[in-house]
């Protein structure tokens, strides 16, 4: 009797589990489908509760075609704004010129910027400092990244990068160009921000550096051995070291050792909000993380697609090559770059341009509704978040004839129409680093056309996108040293 008592209760016990579980499994999923109740909503799929289509949308850029998320649905649905679920949250995806305009027009009038919870918890402060634009980076450094300030940092830029070639490229036959260009913008990013031009001092922040860029755009799982995890013990690290530097520039700037101008570090210190308050140490040590991201990673990858296209394009290597020398040749020996030099390189910054078109490294971001709105005649909710996508203009017949074609002269002239092109975003939150990415791009490039031709070394390697575009291998290259 006593056995089948105990049986009863066992039995029992796996009942009330599985209607717990089921239970929990329904609240979910009404939860989840209750985000998606109301009049006229865009068409979509919302997928599985929590997941979302998150998988889809990443694993399309995993593949090498993140626009193929965009695309599809847009065909499927029939409309260039469709809902769907991400990173646990509602959502609605703005493709299109109409989309771009809207969103950009619309900045802290209808929506505002937001990233995902992943981005939230790495920057525990400011997570919006990696949008990169907006009054809160203009406060940052409000002098700092504009074209009149930049022109005097423009032999800086260059003495960095010929310190770069002469370490990672000069007398080898053979390169892995993605690392070399991620060393080179964090190089410049670490001199230019902080003063820090040495480069044992450099590459003690260089790899948790990387391991927090990778970890960013994740789901944000906190376990031991997950990208997110080590992104969170990577930004704690770089924090710490960030305020050692803090603590002795303050010691420098008050005996005088340290320039009030000499950088965003010294400006951010010595900046008083309205009620005449500094910043605190860990308030910089965030926004110094931030802008460390914003002007390191995109270029990175924009310098690292340039090589792979010239390589591909010998046309258009040689047009790059006459325009750089001419330049290089009416310098003395040992003269760096100057800001007049830079402006000449109208032909190198449309092959630019156009490599930022065709492989965006900033694919998109995020927006939050602050309010209930309607678009294109559908209604979005408040708290739905946005989500517009370069590559639905940049890769558009209908903005770009000949998408896949490498067209340089499109820049040529007045260039692409409005809101078409957004490598840099657009409206009141366009990357204020736009002209600082310009610079490193273009001095990058006269740096290394003058030195070497290149022959890629995996003529057919997969392109990846977590979350700007890479090759998978880092791009390997043979060098071709030019004659002297």
């Amino acid at each position: 009797m006593s056995h089948i008592l105990q049986h009863v209760f066992f039995l029992s016990l796996l009942l009330i589990s599985v209607l717990s579980v089921s239970i929990r499994l329904y609240l979910l999923l009404y939860k989840h489908r209750s985000h998606f109740t109301g009049p006229n909503l865009p068409p979509g799929k919302i997928g599985w509760p929590m997941v979302g289509e998150s998988l889809e949308f990443l694993s399309t850029g995993w593949k090498g075609h993140p626009e193929k998320f965009i695309f599809d649905r847009i065909s499927k649905y029939s409309s260039e704004v469709f809902k769907t679920s991400l990173f646990g949250e509602p959502a609605a995806v703005f493709a299109g010129t109409a989309g771009n305009k809207f969103l950009f027009s619309n900045e802290n009038k209808l929506v505002h910027a937001w990233w995902p919870s992943s981005v939230d918890k790495v920057f525990l402060l400011h997570p919006n400092l990696i949008q990169r634009g907006g009054q809160e980076d203009e406060e940052v450094a409000p002098q700092f990244l504009k074209p009149e300030a930049l022109q005097r940092y423009t032999g800086i830029m260059d003495h960095i990068a010929q310190r770069h070639f002469a370490d990672s490229w000069d007398n080898r036959d053979e390169v892995i160009v993605f690392p070399l260009a991620k060393r080179f913008t964090f190089w410049l990013a670490c001199r230019l921000f902080m003063s820090i031009e040495d480069p044992a001092h450099v590459a003690k922040f260089e790899k948790p550096f990387h391991v927090l860029a990778s970890g960013l755009i994740t789901i944000p799982i906190d376990l031991p051995g997950t990208p997110f995890h080590r992104a969170i013990k990577a930004s704690n690290f770089i924090r710490k070291e960030l305020r050692a530097i803090i603590k002795q520039r303050k010691i420098d700037l008050a005996e005088s050792k340290a320039s009030k101008t000499q950088d965003i570090l010294s400006h951010m210190l010595l900046a008083t909000d309205e009620d005449g308050c500094h910043m605190n140490e860990m308030n910089i040590a965030d926004k110094i993380l931030g802008l460390l991201i914003g002007g390191h990673d995109t270029a990175s990858s924009a310098i690292t697609f340039l090589v792979k296209y010239m390589a591909e394009l010998p046309h258009i290597y040689e047009k790059v090559y006459k325009e750089q020398m001419e330049i290089a040749n009416s310098k003395a020996p040992g003269e760096l770059l100057n800001w007049d030099d830079v402006q000449k390189m109208r032909y190198s910054w449309n092959v630019a341009c156009e490599v930022m078109r065709l492989a965006p490294p900033l694919q998109g971001a995020f927006r939050e509704a602050i309010t209930d709105f309607v678009f294109n005649g559908f209604s979005i909710p408040k708290g739905w978040k946005l989500y517009w996508s370069a590559n639905s203009t940049h890769k558009s017949l209908e903005c770009f004839p000949q998408p896949e074609k490498f067209d340089p002269t499109r820049f040529e002239g007045a260039g692409p129409a409005p809101y078409t092109f957004v490598p840099f975003g657009g409206g009141p939150r366009m990357c204020p680093g736009k002209e600082y990415a310009r610079l490193e791009i273009l001095i990058f490039m006269h740096n290394l056309v003058k030195r070497f031709k290149w022959d890629k070394l995996l003529p057919d390697e997969k392109i990846i996108v977590d979350p700007m575009p890479m090759p998978a291998k880092g791009l390997p290259v043979r060098l071709h040293p030019h004659k002297p």
